[in-house]
């Protein structure tokens, strides 16, 4: 039986720069095959490849054992090739059912539209996911991780015999990828090959039956996931050992920077929060997906304002109404979603940079451009930042570097507290290592840090203490270094073991 999918020497340039460099990889039916490589590797561009979306200068491409020569997005979905990327492509606009009815339906004249059975197919095929989200709601209202959940019930419902799914958990909580490392296995158990992508290694071993691993273009090797260990895997990936261990903090945390009492937001369900972060310290925000943890940031920085309750900045008691009224009282947000509110991608990275400060880098409107600049060379320098220079644009950094261009941000306005959300979503193995640094760093010269993540090691590993979320509101408070199964419980609502 021929391989599902199999590239041959693939190259592929986009000017001065090579993104493949003569990969070759292969699909077999009814496999898990892993492909990994930090940021900049070449995953994405070989993904491009695959589902028509670029074509290759060189090499040659197979699917169901035929030679495909003039590929392109719509072929490939003909030929059952389905992606479920990191960023979910929908419209916001529209219910669920209909983004899933323009996935799957084909497009015809004067077709007759049946809203009932739309929102059946839908629903049972966010049932099939392990899905709770309601067929008629538009996508603009749902979740990042529920966005994530819509774009796998698309691809699941096309019938695809490959199916590629790049960072499918990055936003989802540990029971939701259990949901759907049950429907990977099933869709292997079909026949279906998945091409499985993620940062996250303990998933590639629970998963992936090969891995192949990518880097500078080129493919490094791929291999039987059973003859691989964790370490010798990140070497491949990296060309260098990186250590697994977080950074430890040293000396006891301040005073308390950010107190909240009672605090509540009829608008977003938060409701009853009283918390106590200090300088020096990072407090980790944990829970499941729903509990709230965005949704308190968000009234933190005056996106949807607090309406009872109280904020104490510095023992002072404050009303943060919008988030001008935050930044100047010396609190900072990054937000989840890097590429719609963090980063704006065709801006140079020093214009990204200086946002958040206008008013003092450009006083009376002047435009100070060398001051800009300089601004910029200080953070590429002090937080590592790899890039062509201040004014490289924002799409042309790796994801790792367009977190530290977004953090970079919120450190110009000289925040006390810094509120960090899934700081490292999507990010490889060797930027997470550097950000983490950069953030116990942060704590160790006395900001106060949130950090929310629904990486659970993450959590347990960078955290001081951890409050657990739950019904929009912190239920538990945990200090020292509890186990990850007393983190879950409390997040679940139950007592631990």
């Amino acid at each position: 039986m021929p391989d599902l999918l199999r590239a041959t020497q693939l190259t592929k340039s986009f000017g001065a720069v090579r993104a493949l460099r003569g990969v070759s990889f292969d699909l077999r039916a009814g496999e898990v095959h892993a492909l990994l490589g930090e940021n900049g590797a070449g995953k994405s561009t070989l993904i491009k490849v695959i589902t028509g979306a670029h074509a290759p200068d060189s090499g040659s491409l197979e699917v169901g054992g035929k030679t495909v020569n003039h590929f392109n997005p719509r072929e490939a979905h003909r030929r059952g090739i389905a992606c479920i990327y990191q960023q979910p492509a929908l419209f916001p606009d529209l219910s669920v059912a209909e983004n899933i009815a323009l996935r799957l339906e084909t497009p015809r004249a004067w077709r007759r539209v049946r809203s009932a059975s739309r929102i059946a197919r839908a629903r049972e095929l966010l049932t099939r996911i392990g899905a709770d989200i309601e067929p008629r709601r538009e996508v603009r209202y749902l979740s990042m991780p529920e966005q994530q959940l819509v774009e796998i019930a698309c691809a699941i419902g096309s019938g695809a015999r490959v199916v590629i799914m790049d960072e499918p958990t990055a936003s989802l909580t540990q029971n939701e990828q259990h949901l759907l490392f049950a429907v990977v296995r099933d869709l292997r158990a079909s026949g279906v090959g998945v091409i499985y992508i993620s940062h996250r290694l303990e998933e590639i071993f629970a998963l992936a039956d090969r891995v192949t691993v990518l880097r500078d273009g080129e493919s490094v090797g791929t291999n039987a996931l059973d003859s691989m260990n964790e370490s010798s895997l990140i070497a491949m990936m990296v060309g260098r050992e990186v250590s697994h261990t977080f950074p430890t903090a040293e000396g006891a945390p301040g005073d308390v920077a950010l107190s909240l009492h009672e605090l509540g937001c009829s608008a977003s369900g938060v409701h009853g929060v009283s918390l106590d972060v200090r300088a020096g310290e990072i407090v980790g925000l944990a829970g499941l997906v729903g509990a709230g943890r965005t949704e308190l940031a968000r009234v933190l920085f005056g996106l949807t304002p607090a309406d009872r309750g109280e904020i104490l900045l510095n023992g002072e008691r404050v009303v943060v109404a919008d988030p001008r009224t935050a930044i100047a009282h010396g609190v900072a947000y990054v937000p989840e979603d890097r590429r719609r509110h963090g980063v704006i991608l065709e801006m140079p990275i020093a214009q990204n940079m200086s946002m958040a400060i206008h008013g003092l880098i450009f006083p009376g409107g002047w435009l100070r451009v060398a001051a800009e600049l300089r601004l910029a060379d200080e953070f590429i320098a002090s937080l590592d930042i790899k890039a062509a220079g201040p004014g490289a644009p924002g799409a042309s950094l790796s994801g790792g570097n367009q977190q530290k261009v977004s953090v970079a941000r919120w450190l110009a306005t000289k925040p006390r507290v810094l509120i960090l959300d899934e700081p490292t979503q999507g990010v490889d193995v060797g930027a997470k290592s550097e950000i983490h640094r950069i953030i116990r760093q942060l704590a160790q010269d006395g900001l106060a840090v949130l950090m929310i993540s629904s990486d659970l090691p993450e959590v347990l590993g960078m955290s001081d203490r951890i409050a657990v979320m739950r019904g929009g509101t912190i239920t538990t408070l945990l200090d020292g270094k509890p186990d990850a199964h007393t983190v879950m419980a409390a997040a679940l609502g139950k007592e631990a073991a």
